[in-house]
């Protein structure tokens, strides 16, 4: 297996007050460890706007060589829309329908991710659905994390038998070297793991090292 690599989850509900203080801290856990990519969870707004934030932040993940994706649950405008005329590299959608219309929209290599799924039928209908990842665990938009032990056992069942790539998420840093084993090509971080202290992205990134 190919070295594990990190994605870093924003809070949920980002908006565009939030921009100016969440920029620098993505710079620099960016800058901390090797982070392939960065979803990026808005608050609905309208497009306009949407799109006029994804264009403020897509420069700072992008300069790092990571992805930006974008997230917006809740949102019933057009995610491709926004995430391609602001500049990403893609979207990130929880328990999908209309997989196969997203995956028909985004074209020039752009990602497409997915998520919060409850049944492993779920999970594999998403990835006959031609997402580029799915992504087990995560904190829920009301913040109560899942049960870490079921996203190891549902990430470590995904990497063992299907070619698409993984996101496990870590709520907590003593969660990480466990979601590391799972053999899941991407180790995610929730946003207290690395908002206020880039040095939890180099500590995640020397536990990947020691789950190897």
């Amino acid at each position: 297996m190919s070295a594990q690599r990190l994605a870093l989850l924003t809070p949920h509900r980002v908006a565009a007050a939030d921009v100016d203080a969440l920029l620098p801290a993505i710079e620099a856990a960016c800058a901390a460890g090797d982070v392939a990519a960065v979803i990026l969870r808005l608050a609905p707004a309208d497009e306009r706007a949407l799109t006029a934030l994804v264009k403020r932040v897509a420069p700072a993940v992008q300069a790092h060589e990571a992805a930006l994706v974008v997230a917006c649950p809740g949102f019933a405008g057009d995610l491709v829309s926004v995430a391609t005329r602001g500049g990403a590299d893609g979207v990130h959608v929880d328990k999908p329908a209309g997989l196969k219309d997203l995956r028909e929209r985004l074209r020039e290599g752009r990602i497409l991710g997915t998520g919060g799924f409850e049944t492993r039928h779920a999970a594999m209908d998403a990835g006959e659905g031609g997402a580029d990842y799915l992504m087990f665990g995560g904190l829920y938009p009301d913040g109560e994390a899942p049960d870490a032990e079921g996203v190891r056992a549902r990430a470590a069942w995904w990497a063992e038998i299907f070619e698409t790539p993984c996101i496990a998420v870590a709520c907590a840093a003593e969660e990480i070297p466990g979601h590391a084993a799972t053999g899941a090509e991407f180790v995610g971080l929730e946003s207290a793991l690395w908002l206020a202290d880039p040095a939890g992205v180099a500590r995640a990134q020397e536990a990947l090292g020691g789950a190897a």
